[in-house]
């Protein structure tokens, strides 16, 4: 049995610790985690509780604390994991003081210490799940002078392009929080369907003149995986004000790249009805990739301060490069506004069909020094009779690896793979070194955990394996879904690696009133 008295001690000391608690609350907090945990008087003797003060994480606090709430009947069966999140919400500092300390931090010592404050408090009291994130699977996929990072996410559910349009379209209702980005989340109980908040910190700031606010995410694809969320409920939306904001992101936070999704489905993540923007200390494969031979030399006679190229990366990415903020500004809003109207029929490239808009881009800023750059990811989400989950997105041949959007985390590179595949390619490999039969009847039936993989498989019995073990079999398997990977990214490409899309690109630069140099 989980001792009530004791487990206060611990989490007075572990908040103390970590949580900045002050010498001078924790009376305070220990009457309020007793009445909480049910107990009339606090632990008496001398318990050794040092091993409190080397934990990375709080998890063996949290399953005592879901354990005890489980044999005294502090919450419903099922509910656990809200209760722990409220406790570990409640020993947590308020959010004014987060605020307060984050701003004394980022003037005194850098907006990286800041950073590191606010990174490690988001750990410490459980909100960023580190363990869980520890157990992802990752690897990087070399492809000449550009490469890719995978991973395989086991805490993601994989949503379907169709449900996230849906949200997009349905009527308002009366809903607190109105969804899970809001403000309002901060301190939220939490229910079976929407997660608990207690523990959730969040950083005030102003972009393009509006209140936001930052926070970490707890699924944290990377490192200091940032989100950073407008305070109104309203939806995305790609626009030159879009611009104003992210550049405002950077000055305030110039260790930190940021980016949004395209708004629209298919090509815009997979939360459409609250704008929001996705940056944080990792640079991505495409912050990484050069710029292509094939463009060099583009500039602007209007926005001379500008540095212009085509990013030599799988999709069709712009790159802007100035110390003039008010210049690449300007020039980013250009090509927003001319891309939305921009239509290429030779390229399959239609803005608008039917009234309902296809284009859309996704623009990712960062600073280096005191130069700011931006990578305008052109995007377009129309589909077709052969494509009806999209023409420019992952083709049907590879949705057993990765069907849902993708979205601005995928487009730069970061691959975001379904949980269940840690363990189907497992059985994959199992099949082409023998350790399971191989059966292609028994594949081809719907019901069958592999059916999806069913042509992959196919294709892989025929490959000569160097030895007939798992190693072998897995490094074939994961080759495999490397190139899958590279093929979804140029079929994302809104104009092709070849003399069309070349051409089609070319088209596009100049409707953007940019010139290339004369060789």
């Amino acid at each position: 049995m989980i001792d009530g008295k004791l487990l206060t001690e611990k989490l007075i000391r572990y908040a103390g610790k970590f949580l900045h608690m002050q010498k001078r609350d924790e009376i305070y907090f220990r009457n309020l985690l007793l009445r909480e945990f049910k107990v009339d008087e606090p632990y008496e003797g001398d318990a050794d509780l040092t091993f409190i003060d080397s934990l990375d994480v709080p998890d063996v606090l949290v399953a005592e604390i879901e354990k005890y709430a489980t044999q005294k009947n502090l919450c419903e069966d099922g509910m656990q994991n809200l209760y722990s999140t409220y406790i570990m919400g409640l020993i947590s500092p308020l959010p004014s003081k987060v605020n307060e300390t984050f701003n004394t931090i980022k003037k005194e010592q850098g907006i990286e210490e800041a950073c590191k404050y606010f990174y490690d408090l988001s750990i410490k009291n459980n909100y960023v799940q580190k363990t869980a994130i520890g157990r992802n699977l990752k690897w990087e996929c070399q492809d000449g002078e550009r490469f890719l990072e995978i991973t395989v996410n086991l805490s993601k559910p994989e949503k379907d392009n169709k449900e996230i349009a849906k949200l997009l379209k349905a009527p308002k209702k009366a809903k607190y929080p109105a969804c899970f980005l809001c403000k309002e989340n901060e301190g939220f109980q939490g229910t079976l369907t929407h997660p608990a908040r207690e523990n959730i910190r969040t950083i005030s700031l102003t972009m393009g003149g509006e209140p936001w606010f930052v926070q970490y995410s707890p699924y944290a694809y990377y490192n200091e995986h940032m989100i950073a969320i407008s305070e109104a409920h309203v939806p995305m939306h790609i626009a030159g004000d879009t611009i104003d904001k992210l550049l405002d992101f950077v000055d305030f936070f110039p260790n930190y790249m940021i980016g949004s999704n395209a708004a629209l489905p298919i090509i815009g993540g997979s939360i459409l009805n609250h704008e929001h923007f996705q940056g944080g200390e990792h640079l991505m494969p495409m912050h990484k990739a050069p710029l292509s031979g094939m463009y060099l030399g583009y500039f602007s006679r209007k926005y001379k301060k500008v540095k212009i190229g085509v990013v030599d990366w799988y999709n069709s990415v712009i790159r802007l490069q100035s110390k003039n903020r008010k210049q690449i500004a300007a020039l980013a809003k250009l090509i927003i506004e001319t891309w939305s109207n921009h239509t290429d029929e030779v390229c399959g490239i239609f803005a608008e069909t039917d009234g309902v808009k296809h284009n859309s881009l996704a623009p990712v800023c960062r600073k280096i020094g005191n130069e700011y750059v931006f990578d305008m990811i052109l995007r377009n989400n129309i589909t077709s009779k052969e494509y009806p989950d999209g023409v420019f997105h992952a083709h049907p041949e590879y949705h057993n690896i990765k069907k849902e959007g993708i979205g601005l985390i995928e487009a730069m590179g970061l691959f975001i793979l379904p949980g269940r595949l840690k363990t189907q390619l497992n059985m994959i490999a199992e099949i082409l070194c023998g350790v399971t039969a191989y059966d292609e009847k028994e594949l081809s039936d719907p019901k069958n955990y592999l059916y999806a993989h069913r042509d992959m498989i196919k294709e892989l019995m025929q490959v000569e394996l160097p030895k007939k073990d798992m190693e072998s079999a897995m490094q074939v398997v994961t080759e495999k879904v490397n190139d899958i990977c590279k093929n979804i990214l140029f079929n994302t490409s809104v104009y092709k690696k070849d003399e069309q899309g070349y051409k089609g690109f070319t088209r596009f630069l100049k409707a953007c009133a940019l010139e290339q140099k004369k060789q």
